[in-house]
């Protein structure tokens, strides 16, 4: 695919495609523009038009046009390729190797499944009882209906399957889109039906609701070659611009609280379609914004995902809101149905999310008794153990023990013992503490400086010992950085400057090799001979 990436790179400039997300401005050589990430408060994104790269200071991420668009959609180096190809005019299968059966069967999906949306979208046109049900039950707009793409399902068996077979495609192809259910006939009958829609724009699957009673209420697009629930976010697709424009992301539950969201004006609205939150969906939102809110419901299913939220979130250092003040309402369709401007004004009205978790808590327990104090002091430790940074757990640590009537010492205390218990038992095989990245972004950070000292400076005295990138786009994204980062050092002291960054980066290097050993340590046997190995490479790295 070498060739293929070559061949879309010569047809798009890297400010076309960055500029379709990042307004830029001339400066020099170069073009600046705020960062999309939204991190920076002066203009710290640099594109040089010359080298067909692009590097953002504020976020520490650089590369090409395809590792661009990979970072401000979320989305896979196959799926930004196809973007790109799409937007260059080249045809890719014309590059495809080993791989070509999967990607005409793929191809063959993806048709299969916008065949089908249309003639969805012509049944819902032909039914009345499937107007009425869209139109007066679920109270969608036409603009609504267009933008969702929304459809019905005949009641008929097979009315899709023989439209499908006449233009041509196998029980087979119809399969790998998902289409039909264990009897080879039409998976969904007598629904509304709602693609899935992915941030490339394809049709990958489908959400289908029965009009009148019955089970399941909902059925979805099972796992196909185009499918998969743990990465899919539905409305991204119709979010993304308003997401990216005005800074955050709203999570709701269901797929229709995100139709009727965006019906009354808040855009920013996904839904995670069916299943749980995955760290690949954080994942995705947080290439989007920093600011994700979540709408879930206040009973024990919606705290139950706030938290599982929270404890993803402090893996990947994301902080979350929730929205809560739904007027008396259950979610947000209904307060949407109330009236939309409620629905907007609960969109302002957030509270951080360990805030409003440890909030439910209290609702469920009576803290006048010592049991429940006890539960209480067990859920929140382990909820605050997910809070990274030491000033914010400290604040949350003193209003815990206010509600406890304890000094907060005693709190810490406990805290220490369960988090020792936990790292040392086999039952922190089932509640995971944070994990510590390969390389973390302030080690990547340095390192990109060392090597663009080592690189532009003629660094020599200064021992850095990385090894000089071989991807010449890389080199090119180093340049970057030595212009922005060392133009104001004079070339004398470019020595001085390295040997500082080392020592830097050698102080970091060991705060992460101690920390890697203890994740290491808590699952090993306290009784072994390499537990207690271990607890010296600690001791020693620590005096150092």
């Amino acid at each position: 695919m070498q060739d293929a990436k070559e061949e879309i790179k010569s047809r798009l400039a890297v400010e076309d495609v960055v500029g379709q997300y990042v307004e830029l401005k001339r400066a020099g050589r170069t073009l600046k523009g705020h960062s999309p990430w939204g991190v920076d408060k002066t203009p710290s994104f640099m594109v040089s038009p010359e080298k067909g790269i692009w590097h953002d200071f504020s976020a520490n991420k650089g590369g090409d046009i395809f590792t661009f668009v990979m970072e401000v959609e979320g989305i896979s180096f196959r799926e930004a390729m196809e973007k790109l190809a799409a937007q260059a005019g080249v045809d890719l299968s014309k590059y495809h190797g080993g791989d070509s059966a999967v990607t005409k069967r793929k191809l063959r999906a993806k048709e299969a499944l916008t065949l089908a949306t249309k003639y969805y979208q012509a049944c819902l046109v032909r039914s009345k009882d499937a107007r009425d049900y869209v139109f007066y039950k679920r109270h969608m707009v036409r603009k609504t209906i267009e933008e969702f793409k929304i459809g019905y399902s005949p009641a008929s068996g097979k009315a899709l399957l023989e439209v499908l077979k006449k233009r041509g495609f196998s029980e087979r192809e119809l399969d790998d889109a998902g289409l039909l259910n264990r009897f080879k006939t039409d998976l969904f009958k007598g629904r509304m039906m709602v693609p899935f829609i992915d941030t490339t724009g394809n049709i990958i699957g489908f959400t289908a609701r029965i009009l009148d009673k019955g089970e399941p209420k909902y059925l979805n697009t099972p796992e196909t070659i185009l499918f998969n629930k743990s990465r899919f976010i539905f409305g991204l697709h119709n979010a993304k611009e308003s997401i990216r424009r005005n800074g955050f992301v709203v999570i709701v539950e269901g797929n229709m609280d995100v139709i009727s969201s965006h019906q009354a004006g808040v855009k920013e609205a996904v839904a995670t379609s069916g299943t749980a939150m995955t760290e690949q969906h954080l994942k995705s939102l947080s290439n989007l914004t920093s600011d994700i809110r979540l709408a879930y419901d206040g009973d024990a299913a919606g705290i139950k995902a706030t938290e599982r939220a929270i404890m993803l979130a402090g893996d990947l250092g994301i902080d979350l809101t929730v929205i809560s003040n739904y007027h008396g309402a259950k979610d947000p369709d209904e307060l949407i149905q109330k009236d939309p401007k409620l629905w907007q004004a609960a969109i302002e009205e957030r509270v951080p999310a360990v805030d409003w978790l440890l909030n439910k808590y209290e609702e469920n327990l009576n803290l006048r008794l010592a049991p429940d104090k006890k539960k209480y002091s067990d859920v929140a430790l382990k909820l605050l153990s997910y809070v990274k940074d030491e000033i914010e757990r400290a604040s949350y640590e003193e209003k815990v023990a206010k509600k406890l009537g304890v000094e907060v010492e005693i709190l810490r205390e406990k805290g220490d013992r369960l988090n020792k218990k936990l790292e040392q038992s086999a039952s922190r095989r089932h509640f995971k503490k944070p994990k510590t990245e390969l390389k973390s972004d302030n080690l990547k950070k340095l390192e990109d400086s060392l090597l663009a000292l080592k690189i532009f400076g003629g660094i020599v005295k200064t021992d850095i010992p990385f090894d000089l990138p071989e991807d010449e786009s890389k080199i090119d994204e180093l340049e970057l950085v030595f212009n922005r980062e060392h133009e104001g050092i004079n070339a004398l002291d470019y020595e001085k400057e390295a040997a500082e960054l080392m020592k830097r980066y050698e102080m970091e290097l060991n705060k992460q090799k101690i920390a890697e050993l203890n994740e290491k340590l808590a699952s090993l046997d306290e009784d072994s001979d390499e537990y207690l190995e271990t607890l010296k490479d600690i001791a020693d790295l620590q005096k150092t």
